[in-house]
């Protein structure tokens, strides 16, 4: 940031240069390097909170001055990790200085996901409260929280953010297809974490094998059971989408679920339902198809979820998890997630141990939007 701010100052005559990165529950943006959580800023009810949603530059009159804050969106490819806050005089803020800027912001976050191999200073800006070991270890095996192509955005969510440690999604892209795994392992704590991350990792020894879905489940099965003998198991919904056709391989080894939007229809996908990984030796497994058109919005959503109860005792279900789809239609993919588990905690009004996640995926073909 120190280069950053340099050379803003220096090319644009800049005079203040802050980074503010969206903590993990998506409440707040947090300044970095400022220590602690003063100068959060609510995500919800700012400039730099709009501009954070909106993903277009934000500008705001400094009060009683001629200068201008420029909050511009510091996002890779889809992924959404703050702002970037440049105060210009009045005079240099032109739009193709804004848009030379945002260009600027955009290289910064590639520029902090290869930092991030080397320090913890932008994983800590991005907490406000101590994550528990569960979710550090699950925090570290994710991908990200969303992710565009010409085909495709997927954007994905965890509850309790700070406090989660079974539930787990992860994805890849080759050039040829798109594969989506959400898993759930049983348990709570760190032993829930320590399976989920084996589950995982199995999951992606094995895809880079180059090897398809159902044969994908079934390595990680037998790396479960040899390891825990069928006393322990992961729920597993595994999804592989061809980018030339849209044709779609699933694989359902367990409890999460898969609903599809089309048009304005909204239903569950029905999956034959196989073995979770790791509950008996040498289980097999078959991978089911159909197919995926543009426009179609896929949607994953864990038991904590659809088996959320309100404080009376009534579960959210599946009538109720088509109806928060419906009310997210309009939101981009990045977005759809959190605003379907702010809905679920609304309904729960309480807080829980459950973990619960969801991922969208928005299937634009390849002709792209």
């Amino acid at each position: 940031m120190d280069v950053v701010r340099d050379a803003l100052a220096v090319g644009y005559g800049a005079s203040f240069v802050r980074l503010y990165l969206a903590d993990y529950g998506l409440t707040v943006l947090n300044p970095v390097g400022e220590g602690g959580n003063e100068g959060a800023l609510p995500l919800s009810n700012s400039s730099e909170g709009r501009a954070f949603g909106s993903q277009e530059p934000h500008e705001r009159q400094v009060r009683h001055g001629d200068e201008v804050d420029h909050h511009l969106p510091v996002t890779v490819r889809g992924d959404r990790l703050g702002i970037l806050t440049v105060r210009l005089p009045q005079e240099r803020s032109t739009a193709a200085v804004v848009e030379e800027l945002s260009r600027v912001a955009v290289l910064l976050g590639h520029e902090i996901l290869v930092a991030e191999r080397d320090t913890d200073l932008y994983r800590q800006a991005r907490r406000v409260n101590r994550l528990t070991l569960a979710a550090e270890m699950q925090w570290e095996l994710l991908p990200g929280r969303a992710c565009e192509a010409t085909e495709y955005a997927v954007g994905a969510q965890l509850e309790p953010a700070y406090a989660i440690y079974g539930d787990n999604f992860d994805w890849s892209a080759d050039g040829r297809s798109l594969t989506l795994a959400v898993t759930n392992g049983m348990g709570e704590g760190i032993e829930a974490a320590l399976l989920t991350n084996l589950a995982v990792k199995a999951l992606r020894n094995a895809r880079r094998a180059g090897i398809g879905i159902a044969d994908q489940a079934a390595l990680a099965d037998q790396a479960l059971y040899e390891r825990f003998r069928g006393a322990q198991h992961v729920s597993t919904l595994l999804l592989r989408i061809d980018l030339a056709s849209g044709h779609a391989q699933a694989v359902d080894a367990g409890s999460p679920q898969l609903w599809r939007q089309r048009g304005k229809s909204i239903e569950r996908i029905g999956l034959e339902a196989q073995l979770p990984l790791g509950m008996f030796e040498e289980s097999d497994y078959t991978a089911q198809t159909f197919q995926v058109e543009p426009g179609d919005r896929m949607v994953f959503a864990s038991d904590g979820v659809y088996e959320a109860l309100s404080p009376r005792g009534d579960v959210f279900g599946e009538r109720a998890l088509a109806r928060a789809i419906a009310a997210t239609s309009l939101l981009p993919a990045a977005m759809v997630p959190d605003a379907m588990l702010l809905e679920l905690a609304r309904y729960r009004d309480t807080e829980t141990a459950d973990d619960a996640l969801v991922v969208c995926v928005d299937w634009f073909g390849p002709e792209g939007r």
